[in-house]
């Protein structure tokens, strides 16, 4: 593709990039209308292709980092989901407390994946018939250890297929990760299936505006960076949470100077989302993304989300300024109803947007009754708003260093986690990211095009693709289950770890290639790998091997010049 463009809807405003190998051509904003996301969407794609040299759309590719997903479970938007788990004996899933109706099934398949007892299929057909005649519009299936063998997950799918067509369709739990946490597994595959139906209405939505400018691919993106194909994100929904926070970050890495050990802002209208990197690489969610407390095994970038933006509401006592969490509209200087941070920063001559006089006026009568001069209380306002950034930043650091957490390629336990540079975007940045470097006593930049700085890092990124390969050499077993594969080892006394990590790197490419990505074997990194012995008495029978293996995100290069 010749062009690219980035959309990134964010909490206020929607903002677009458009890129011809790695050069800027054009950032645009338009407000963000939640109640009608594409709204938004639509007005930055036809302001962007107005300046498309040429008038070659069908040349151009298109990212979009949405909200949709993160919205939808934060705010319970989601279908009524029951979910199918097949726990097998000796676990007390009724303790898990989910807010998700589970439906047991009897059938058991072990720890090494052996079945060892068959579904009861008569059974199976009575809680079908049960999760119907409650009203549930959306089912997800999710077996203990499905991961290792998920025979059971696909002959339950392939019965609602042939019986109930109308459930369709099924989220099955290995599909999503293959990592064996069962209560995360339930809770991913249950939100999965909950936005499922959203997430086909929105890519509806946008193949129509790819049909009427004729565009090229369309790819969203995901929690860790990376980007998923529009048509398969109807299946991996959940995959698109939080991708605003990672355009953020993909922003920061396409964008910043000399990356070591930084924590990265980006201050918008509503929030600010907070990154941390270590050595250089973004720090991630060590077991996966939790969101509106649900914990889930979607692979993220580590960040926090304040509700603290340019936009934020700021109210005063006397004594005390408080800003956020809630907004309820625009600056007072753009007919906004409520003093807001960029009222004050107006009021101190730091930026030129709307009337700075109706800002003036809003915060005399702020102060007014507590004989606050407009110049002192707009002060208040912007070291209130420092303070509490850098008060959160270094609370975020301290969390850190109290668990262990992941870099994209290797685990940093016990490290003593320090930034050592505050780096900055999003439209209130120039003016807040020095006071609140100063309040930590760190050095700051401000990235290049910094209000479009999301929209540049969902443009920039790149297709990734995820597998987590498990093989048993004494069953003589390898299962994919991300890719429903399974196969025999051929040679179980020659697979070692060599051959394993092999095999992943294999599967990863052939996933891409399925989607017409082609990477190289070096583009592939391992994130995980374990191997133990296989005992039966007192001799070895084997090894099990288990690793993940996945496209290492990063950004395309963007010319600054």
């Amino acid at each position: 593709m010749s062009y690219l463009i980035g959309i990134d809807v964010g909490g206020t405003n929607t903002n677009g990039v458009l890129l011809k190998e790695g050069k800027i051509l054009a950032t645009v904003k338009a407000p963000t209308d939640h109640q009608n996301l594409h709204t938004g969407t639509r007005s930055a794609i036809t302001q962007l292709l107005s300046d498309l040299p040429g008038k070659e759309p069908d040349k151009v590719e298109l990212h979009l980092s949405t909200t949709l997903a993160t919205n939808a479970v934060v705010e319970g938007k989601g279908a009524p989901t029951a979910v199918l788990i097949i726990p097998g004996p000796g676990l007390r899933w009724e303790e898990f407390k989910l807010p998700f109706k589970l439906y047991p099934l009897t059938g058991y398949i072990d720890h090494r994946g052996r079945e060892v007892k068959p579904l009861d299929r008569a059974e199976l057909r009575q809680q079908l018939t049960a999760i119907k005649e409650a009203g549930y519009q959306a089912l997800a299936v999710v077996g203990k250890f499905s991961p290792r063998n998920f025979q059971h997950e696909l002959a339950i799918e392939s019965m609602i297929a042939k019986d109930d067509p109308q459930l369709l369709p099924v989220t099955l739990g290995h599909r999503l990760s293959g990592k064996l946490n069962f209560a995360r597994r339930i809770t991913t595959a249950a939100l999965n299936a909950s936005i499922a139906k959203l997430q086909a209405e929105f890519v509806h939505m946008v193949q129509a505006l790819k049909a009427q400018y004729r565009l090229g691919r369309i790819y969203l993106l995901k929690a860790d960076g990376g980007t998923l194909a529009l048509q398969e994100s109807i299946n991996r929904s959940i995959e698109t949470i939080l991708s605003g926070p990672a355009a953020s970050l993909m922003g920061t890495m396409a964008l910043a100077d000399g990356i070591q050990d930084a924590v990265a802002l980006d201050i918008g209208g509503t929030t600010t989302e907070i990154s941390v990197f270590a050595g250089g690489e973004p720090l991630a969610e060590r077991e996966g993304a939790v969101i509106a407390g649900f914990p889930t095994l979607v692979p993220a970038f580590f960040s926090r989300s304040i509700g603290l933006g340019g936009d934020s509401v700021v109210t005063y006592d006397g004594n005390r300024v408080t800003i956020g969490p809630q907004r309820e509209g625009p600056p007072v200087a753009l007919g906004g109803p409520r003093v807001t941070p960029t009222d004050a920063v107006l009021v101190l001559g730091g930026a030129a947007l709307g009337n700075p006089q109706r800002s003036f006026r809003a915060i005399q009568a702020l102060g007014a009754p507590f004989g606050c001069a407009p110049l002192r209380l707009a002060e208040q306002i912007v070291t209130a708003f420092a303070e509490k950034a850098a008060q959160v930043i270094k609370e975020i650091y301290q969390e850190l260093n109290n668990r262990p957490v992941y870099t994209v390629s290797q685990v940093l336990t016990g490290a003593n986690f320090q930034p050592q540079k505050l780096i900055g975007m999003g439209g209130p940045a120039v003016y807040f990211i020095p006071k609140i470097g100063q309040q930590l006593g760190l050095p700051y930049q401000v990235l290049p095009y910094h209000e479009a700085a999301n929209a540049i890092g969902a443009a920039a990124s790149r297709p990734t693709f995820a597998i987590t390969l498990r093989s048993d050499t004494a069953l003589g077993q390898l299962v994919v289950p991300e890719l429903d594969y399974a196969e025999t080892i051929r040679r179980p006394f020659s697979f070692n770890l060599e051959v394993a990590r092999e095999e992943a790197i294999r599967h990863v490419l052939d996933y891409a290639a399925e989607f017409g990505v082609r990477y190289e074997p070096a583009e592939i990194e391992l994130t995980e790998e374990e191997v133990f012995n296989l005992v039966r008495g007192f001799h070895t029978i084997g090894k099990y091997y288990s690793l993940r293996a996945q496209v290492k995100p990063k950004t395309r290069s963007i010319q600054l010049c």
